[in-house]
């Protein structure tokens, strides 16, 4: 199996020491009798898919186990791939996989996909590329849309904002009545969200080494336009997910929110009092550019340790990227990474909470079909964490929110140089 270049400076280090062991070429498959492949994951929607492949597939069963959700389920591979246990297939959010790689978990693919590889976008491609290999196919994606109670903005006579300049003047209009247009991006993946569609890239590659750019231009814009809309209080900095975020999205003291097409099955459970009163429209622009950022997703992963990985790509390329694995996808509430998964959406009921809204599907397939490409890097919570902490202590100290991209920008580069790797 080949190892990225990228990692090949890390050796020295006693963590690199056991992800050389994990990512040696895997044993050769059994040549008699049908293969079994386990797949760990924690999506729903996968177990009945899984029934569909193994009533065709007498030659290759699939075995699901979920043992643990997305936080927790990648400590959990490397504790059985260090005991020599892995399982073949696994689940993995796209920002984990350069990580997943480094550790030694994940299976070059790139030599398995090409015949496949038009099944899903580049932009979906890149999010499962490090370097020069291929670790994994694209599952479910989170093309950024923009969610709004249109209950409450028809009653105000607003109407969704197309671009930045008017999403600030409506937060204005909005405050006025006593509630919120929407929340503060205080978390690394929301930012990275809105800051994609300006060609922002965090990391990225160039022969063996890596360049970081948190605190470039690109993102520098995105949080110098939210600050004063904070400072001024015209958008809450209450933190989503949180129990008073929960109530204030249920009793329309927030109205909006920008996240991936995924939202409406998450507000479902936020706040089960707004069914059918929410609508999906295009994200607003900066400079008028069309190309939509992303966030959440997943990816399935080839673990370093099977015996199998040509059936095993050849399952997850049913499962991800054929019209029927991808639409059973659909069926079981995910978005689908591939072009045929996407095209199966039109054929679903519209969720409930925008069950107003007849083309859901059609308008959230088409902001999916132009997203744009992103490489995560192999130390993306610590840039996640160092921003989110810097950020909200600004908020009472009154520092420059840029601040916290700065701080963010040397602890990622301290931490690749510190771990062995080469950067730009």
């Amino acid at each position: 199996m080949k190892r990225s270049a990228l990692f090949r400076g890390v050796v020295g280090t006693a963590v690199l020491a056991t992800a050389i062991g994990l990512t040696a070429c895997a044993p050769a498959a059994e040549d008699d009798g049908p293969v079994t492949l386990t797949y760990w994951t924690w999506a729903p929607a996968v177990p009945d898919a899984v029934e569909v492949w193994n009533e065709q597939n007498p030659d290759i069963q699939v075995k699901v186990e979920q043992p643990a959700g997305a936080d927790d389920i990648i400590a959990k591979v490397l504790a059985a791939q260090r005991a020599g246990e892995g399982p073949d297939m696994f689940a993995a959010e796209y920002q984990k996989v350069p990580n997943l790689v480094l550790s030694g978990a994940g299976y070059d693919i790139s030599d398995l996909v090409s015949d496949f590889s038009d099944e899903f976008t580049d932009a979906n491609w890149s999010l499962v590329t490090v370097g020069d290999g291929v670790y994994g196919v694209p599952q479910d994606t989170g093309p950024m849309v923009y969610l709004y109670r249109a209950d409450i903005f028809e009653q105000n006579g607003w109407t969704p904002p197309t671009t930045w300049d008017e999403y600030a003047d409506l937060a204005a209009q909005v405050r006025a009545t006593g509630a919120y247009l929407g929340g503060f991006p205080d978390d690394g993946a929301t930012l990275a969200g809105y800051a994609m569609p300006l060609g922002a890239q965090w990391w990225s590659t160039d022969g063996d080494s890596w360049s970081v750019d948190i605190d470039g231009a690109e993102t520098t814009r995105v949080v110098d336009f939210w600050e004063p809309l904070v400072r001024e209080d015209l958008i809450s900095t209450t933190h989503f997910f949180t129990p008073e975020w929960n109530t204030q999205m249920n009793d329309g003291s927030i109205v909006s929110w920008a996240a991936g097409a995924w939202a409406p099955g998450t507000i479902a459970s936020v706040a089960p009092d707004t069914a059918g009163l929410w609508r999906i429209a295009k994200m607003p622009t900066w400079d008028g550019e069309t190309s939509a950022g992303l966030f959440g997703g997943s990816s399935a992963m080839v673990g370093s340790t099977t015996k199998h990985p040509e059936e095993a790509v050849k399952f997850l390329e049913w499962l991800n990227g054929s019209d029927e694995g991808s639409s059973l996808l659909a069926q079981g509430g995910l978005f689908p990474a591939s072009v045929a998964g996407q095209a199966a959406l039109s054929d679903l009921p519209v969720p409930e909470m925008v069950s107003g809204q007849d083309d859901f599907w059609e308008l959230a397939a088409d902001i999916a079909s132009d997203t744009v490409s992103f490489t995560w890097g192999p130390n993306v919570q610590i840039a996640f964490d160092t921003y989110s902490d810097t950020v909200r202590a600004a908020l009472d100290s009154g520092a420059p929110f840029s601040d916290a991209l700065v701080a963010a920008q040397d602890k990622v580069v301290s931490d690749l140089k510190t771990t062995g790797f080469t950067v730009k």
